[in-house]
């Protein structure tokens, strides 16, 4: 058996920016992926994911926000690759729904610019757009898009420049920890570390079952049409969020050879596992997002040119968990990210470092803490 200083337990958008942070100081790091690199099996891939700042779900996100941000920058500049592209995003529905008051709360918070329009400024200035009658539109100015494949792609290649060992196709069987370190057995062999960082995603109930974490996986569509018309409208939209009712939905701007990609958020979703999950999309499911993205964006509504599943692992409060084994101090994890959680990963990264190598971090996790839910243990130290 190999001994390593930290072994990590899947290389999606989170398991893959901490095997980077960890590999980049020093440590001897073995990671540990049972698919392929930026695989479509769990939660890192898609073609496009939001970034943005004036956070809608609590203030306390951007101070990690605006980390998470430096350090995209940081690896585009080490990798010599743009993962970022600031697109400006729009959230649209009556003034007192969440996305908009938490929106304008975290950017009042944190002094982040943003400008609130009325419907029809918003259909002067996006004249594809067709919002309701009564309904306002904040627009904050930094938001944009990342590439989630070749974001994971990127801090895998350079975490093995840094010296990490990856290895895919090589699924965890089972792991035991003491107070000396931990063993890691999979498909192929054993392995010894001085700590275990599991970022499995919609695995992490499984790897952690001991544990019983309050996580929920549930089954989320993607959708890609091609536009009817003005796809050069289309294409310099900004990010967008939009909500009827009690339906929320998302979508990104026209991207030649994609189309638009839009999905429903935290609605219309099914409890599923990894190994049950249903990966064909039904017709009904095709028809009801056709039909609610013509009532904002008619002349996306086109043609479909494709689905794809993936998976959220959903908390009661849909806030992450990260922090340390309440029985072992040498396991760290980081899941639960309730369908918001690939724009951090840089940072998560970081604080996973952090905890694994020093015990503590500098960064604002307390959120975060397993013991919110009341029955574990102590959280990790915070400086």
């Amino acid at each position: 058996m190999t001994g390593y200083d930290v072994v990590v337990v899947g290389l999606g958008g989170m398991g893959s920016a901490a095997a980077y942070h960890l590999a980049r100081r020093g440590a001897r790091v073995l990671g540990l992926e049972q698919f392929g690199i930026a695989h479509d099996q769990g939660s890192s891939h898609g073609k496009t994911r939001v970034i943005r700042q004036a956070y809608y779900e609590g203030p306390d996100y951007v101070p990690l926000l605006l980390r998470a941000y430096e350090l995209w920058h940081a690896l585009e500049r080490e990798a010599g690759t743009p993962l970022l592209r600031t697109t400006g995003a729009l959230y649209v529905g009556v003034p007192e729904v969440p996305h908009i008051v938490g929106a304008e709360l975290s950017a009042r918070t944190h002094r982040i610019p943003y400008e609130v329009l009325s419907a029809e400024e918003i259909r002067a200035r996006y004249p594809v757009l067709r919002p309701r009658p009564g309904t306002v539109g904040l627009y904050e100015f930094k938001a944009g898009i990342l590439v989630p494949e070749q974001c994971v792609a990127t801090h895998v290649d350079l975490a093995r420049r840094h010296g990490a060992e990856l290895r895919t196709s090589e699924p965890v069987v089972s792991w035991t920890a003491n107070r000396d370190g931990v063993t890691v057995r999979t498909s192929r062999g054993s392995y010894n570390g001085g700590c275990l960082v599991v970022t499995a995603g919609p695995w992490t109930t499984q790897v952690l079952h001991g544990l019983a974490l309050p996580i929920r996986v549930e089954r989320v569509v993607l959708y890609w049409f091609e536009p009817r018309g003005h796809r050069d409208e289309l294409a310099r939209l900004p990010i967008y969020g939009w909500d009827v009712a009690d339906v929320h939905a998302y979508g990104f701007p026209y991207v030649e050879g994609q189309g638009v990609k839009v999905a429903f958020h935290q609605v219309f979703q099914e409890v599923t596992t990894p190994e049950t999950i249903r990966r064909e999309v039904g017709e009904d499911e095709k028809a009801r997002m056709h039909e609610f993205l013509a009532g904002f964006i008619p002349d996306a509504a086109g043609a479909l040119l494709g689905t794809a599943t993936c998976m959220y692992s959903n908390t009661p409060d849909s806030h992450f968990i990260i922090d340390r084994h309440p029985a072992f101090e040498r396991v760290v994890f980081a899941g639960g990210f309730s369908g918001h959680g690939f724009k951090f990963c840089p940072v998560v990264g970081e604080v996973l470092a952090d905890l694994a190598l020093r015990g503590e971090t500098g960064l604002p996790i307390k959120l975060f803490a397993l013991n919110r839910f009341g029955r574990y243990g102590s959280s990790p130290r915070v400086m």
